[in-house]
């Protein structure tokens, strides 16, 4: 049903793409700094999840409307931008509480299923990569084996499966240096504090990005 070239294919720009530092990423650092390995992790289950969904998306052809319509591309790239400017403004707040409550910053009680619903929000609000997998899916699929759509299906799974690697490798090392660093309160408030600044920094640069730019 789906040629293995085509795959190994697909899955080797994936592994590169992946190991390029983008906004996931930058997402998954700055989750990792502002609350540790947990919600980092977490946050990488459910950006890969809301990836799925836009694979299924384009699959269906909702890509194509993304693509094709300024409008829909904006009011969702700004609703993505907003949420994660709030994510990275609650984590600022929480390394400003005061160095008696810096102890809940260096050892977070978060909730996991906040933490991939926060995930998979920025994940499925991202209509650069909608963009992007409706550019790309399509130069990967065998025409003559049919059932396109199925096929695409199939490579966008195989690329969110690797993306969920890769970022847990980039959330596991920051939260590593997260810990390593922060061997005080102060410092572990600190620390936080820049996650958050990272946030909503990334929150910025995607609300004012363009169109042609890749995730």
């Amino acid at each position: 049903m789906i040629d293995v070239h085509q795959l190994l294919a697909f899955c080797a720009m994936s592994v590169l793409l992946s190991a390029i530092p983008g906004p996931s990423v930058l997402f998954v650092i700055g989750r990792a700094l502002a609350h540790g390995r947990r919600t980092a992790l977490a946050s990488v289950l459910g950006n890969a999840l809301g990836g799925c969904v836009l694979v299924a998306a384009v699959a269906l052809g909702v890509g194509s409307i993304v693509e094709r319509s300024v409008l829909v591309f904006q009011a969702i790239k700004l609703l993505g931008a907003a949420y994660l400017v709030v994510l990275g403004a609650r984590a600022l707040w929480a390394s400003w509480r005061g160095r008696s409550e810096a102890a809940d910053v260096a050892a977070p009680h978060s909730d996991g299923r906040r933490s991939v619903w926060a995930g998979f929000t920025v994940g499925v609000t991202n209509p650069k990569s909608v963009v992007f997998l409706t550019a790309v899916l399509p130069q990967f699929v065998d025409r003559d084996a049919g059932h396109a759509g199925v096929q695409m299906l199939v490579l966008g799974a195989a690329g969110a499966l690797l993306q969920l690697m890769s970022d847990g490798i980039w959330g596991l090392t920051a939260s590593a240096a997260r810990t390593w660093l922060g061997r005080s309160p102060r410092k572990m408030a600190l620390i936080g504090g820049t996650g958050g600044l990272a946030m909503i920094g990334l929150g910025a640069a995607v609300a004012v990005s363009g169109r042609a730019e890749q995730p």
